[in-house]
């Protein structure tokens, strides 16, 4: 088959990286694998960067190169300055972005399947927000070609919000949000007309719509997309078991470099006190609470993809280890930890939970959106309540005090990530849906 994925960044956040992992398993199970995205980094000769500037008058098009360059070059106040000279060569769209209505605003979108030798058989598309997308184009698109859309999130059903916390309005048209700033932020509550947009948008087109989990499924399901829905799949994201797998605790710790003997818990992401969707704060208190529980002050946590100075907090120690690349040496990590911790108050599916599991780490989680899919309470790890110190506290000691059943979980983590979450099993599942669909459409 000839496949072409769509997503905003070949290798930045989840749904990226799953469509990165799906496209070195398309193409070793023998497919044209061809990835559309918003902004390359790659030297990838079939990954395609969207042409939105190139459609743009030429004012804008100038500062928006700039800003672009700026992104690729990490200069982060160049795009900022940039972006701002661009805005007034373009007064309509600015003033719709002022008065709350998300941009679709990429022109480039319209000559999606033309940008391959060939145009493809079927699209794979990923998340759509990220600023490269015009969903304007869906009903098009999905009429000239058969469009896969996996949903990371929860953005396409709401008037803005990627993820809807304890609001319900995105069920019957928005409006009077509750919070403007969630990503992606608008500055005025246009809630209201963008749902309506988006609604009359999926009405006529035609998606065939998968999500990482039974949880989005189900809002999705009783959202507005659901009338542009040909079929629908639940697909459990996978990760590469070649990589993340158990491991040697003791070489791992000796070559990162971290005590043989200390107890070590590990998060992965970034740990940032203003982050809307993870829960900094209760991983912090839930971490000094543990060190006062297991009296000692030889705890470590290790933080993942931020950069920092070690901190104290309390009894324990943190430490930042910041981003790595190299997912052998992050399957290290997860390998030299005892137990991995994931606070959140929003998600969907997080990657990292599974390679945890994969690697046999029992996983002490909040119980939230799809991870009590991916987490078996009492069986591979522990869920707590969102926001919950004192349950995380009490049941990462639980594992620390009682190495048989540390162990027990960790075996029964690995066992569940080999048979529900490897990456051969989602290509395998996407593959399979996608022929179904061909066959159907000839």
């Amino acid at each position: 088959m000839r496949i072409l994925q769509v997503t905003s960044h070949q290798k930045a956040g989840g749904a990226a990286w799953v469509a990165d992992a799906l496209q070195r398993a398309y193409r070793e199970k023998g497919h044209v694998a061809e990835m559309a995205v918003g902004f390359k980094y790659s030297r990838d000769p079939q990954v395609y960067e969207i042409p939105n500037n190139a459609y743009r008058r030429m004012w804008p098009r100038f500062w928006r190169g700039v800003a672009d360059a700026g992104y690729k070059a990490r200069l982060p106040l160049l795009p900022r300055f940039s972006r701002a000279l661009a805005a007034w060569g373009e007064p309509q769209r600015t003033a719709r972005l002022n008065a709350g209505y998300e941009d679709f605003d990429y022109p480039g979108t319209a000559h999606l399947l033309d940008l391959s030798p060939e145009r493809p058989e079927i699209v794979h598309a990923h998340n759509l927000h990220g600023g490269y997308f015009d969903l304007r184009q869906l009903p098009n698109l999905s009429k000239q070609v058969p469009f896969v859309l996996t949903l990371h999130d929860a953005w396409l059903l709401s008037g803005h919000c990627s993820h809807s916390f304890g609001c319900e309005r995105w069920l019957d048209g928005c409006g009077a949000c509750p919070d403007l700033n969630i990503y992606p932020a608008i500055p005025v509550d246009n809630t209201v007309e963008n749902w309506q947009i988006k609604a009359e948008i999926y009405a006529r087109s035609r998606l065939y719509v998968a999500a990482p989990c039974r949880w989005l499924m189900d809002k999705i399901e009783r959202s507005m997309l659901v009338g542009g829905i040909v079929d629908r799949r639940v697909i459990y994201n996978g990760i590469d078991l070649s990589v993340f797998q158990p491991g040697d605790k003791i070489a791992a710790r000796r070559e990162l470099g971290l005590p043989p003997d200390v107890p070590i818990v590990l998060f992965v992401g970034a740990a940032k006190r203003d982050d809307t969707f993870k829960d900094y704060a209760t991983m912090q208190t839930a971490l000094a609470k543990l060190a006062q529980c297991m009296g000692s002050d030889e705890l470590l946590l290790l933080c993942l993809g931020e950069e920092g100075k070690t901190e104290r907090i309390g009894r324990a120690s943190v430490r930042f280890l910041g981003r790595i690349n190299d997912r052998q040496q992050v399957a290290r990590t997860y390998q030299a930890a005892d137990v991995y911790l994931h606070a959140a108050r929003a998600e969907t599916f997080p990657n990292t939970i599974l390679e945890a599991l994969a690697c046999g780490l029992p996983v002490v989680a909040s119980a939230v959106a799809g991870i009590p899919e991916q987490v078996d309470a009492g069986e591979n790890g522990f869920l707590a309540p969102v926001g919950d110190a004192d349950a995380m506290a009490a049941q990462m000691a639980q594992l620390f005090e009682n190495a048989e059943l540390r162990q027990k979980m960790g075996a029964n983590a690995a066992d569940k990530a080999r048979v529900q979450f490897g990456l051969q099993r989602m290509a395998d599942d996407y593959l399979d849906w996608f022929r179904e669909i061909l066959e159907h459409a000839s």
